[in-house]
């Protein structure tokens, strides 16, 4: 039976309408933040397309020490607290701490647990009793189907609020690549499957001191995703991803955003059109 998870008064689920979350891979700056944040909300009101604002306060998985991170998590609320205030969009942004996660759900909508952190039971649990959406991303490590005993971490809490995330999975070393069938093992759990389609482009350590990519595949892999009959996308967006602080390579240009979600939604639209 397919889960319906709400964000305010965004439905998710793997039946309804495409959800999109979507925004800078880390928190550069407040101005940054406030003009992608607006103009994305401005492209999906045009399609239809609920939206949820997406950015990290801190990026702890770095290739190199020397990485950009982020504001840190007492600047970056305070950024994100102003886009869902004036912007008036959720927002959801990642925890790696346990002690992060009542703090954190004082702010966002959703907490997201990255990839590398997905079997850490501490931290799931901190997540879950926050009674907050929480949005776990599939280790690049992990079988799709050994996503139920994660699951389970979460629910033990007794919050079922829980969305699942692909994100690629490690083939050989510094690639990534998205096993389609992941997704349909992943939908058989009943909870809605978020694709995330930029960092499945990825290519870890790609560059020596810095992780590389190639955002030409994103749209083609959104549009596969999505023909899956999933919940929704996930996707990095930048102004100017060639001089992004982190993740600059797979992530997509704020001016090609609306062309790709045009594609996606004809898709998403055809796929469940049964039950509309």
């Amino acid at each position: 039976m397919d889960k319906e998870i709400y964000v305010d008064d965004i439905k998710i689920s793997n039946k309804d309408q495409l959800i999109l979350m979507a925004g800078p891979c880390v928190i550069e700056s407040e101005g940054l933040i406030m003009k992608t944040a607006e103009k994305i909300k401005e492209i999906t009101a045009r399609l239809n397309i609920p939206y949820i604002f997406k950015a990290s306060f801190d990026k702890a998985n770095r290739t190199s020490i020397d990485g950009y991170r982020g504001l840190g998590m007492k600047k970056g609320l305070k950024i994100l607290k102003k886009v869902k205030q004036e912007l008036d969009i959720p927002v959801i942004t990642d925890i790696h701490l346990p002690k992060q996660a009542n703090i954190v759900a004082e702010v966002a909508d959703i907490l997201q647990i990255p990839a590398f952190l997905c079997r850490q039971t501490d931290l799931l649990v901190a997540a879950g009793k926050t009674n907050k959406v929480v949005n776990i991303k599939k280790g690049q490590f992990l079988a799709p189907w050994d996503m139920k005993n994660v699951v389970k971490k979460v629910i033990k809490t007794g919050n079922h609020q829980v969305l699942l995330c692909e994100r690629g999975t490690s083939f050989g070393y510094n690639n990534l690549v998205v096993d389609m069938t992941g997704m349909i093992e992943m939908k058989k759990s009943g909870y809605p499957v978020i694709f995330d389609a930029t960092h499945s482009v990825q290519k870890p350590g790609g560059k020596g001191s810095e992780t590389g990519g190639n955002r030409t595949y994103v749209k083609d892999l959104a549009k596969a995703g999505i023909a899956l009959g999933i919940a929704g996308l996930f996707m990095e967006v930048h102004p100017d991803p060639d001089h992004a602080l982190s993740d600059g390579p797979n992530m997509v240009f704020l001016d090609d955003l609306e062309n790709i979600l045009k594609s996606v939604k004809e898709i998403d639209d055809c796929v469940k059109r049964e039950f509309f």
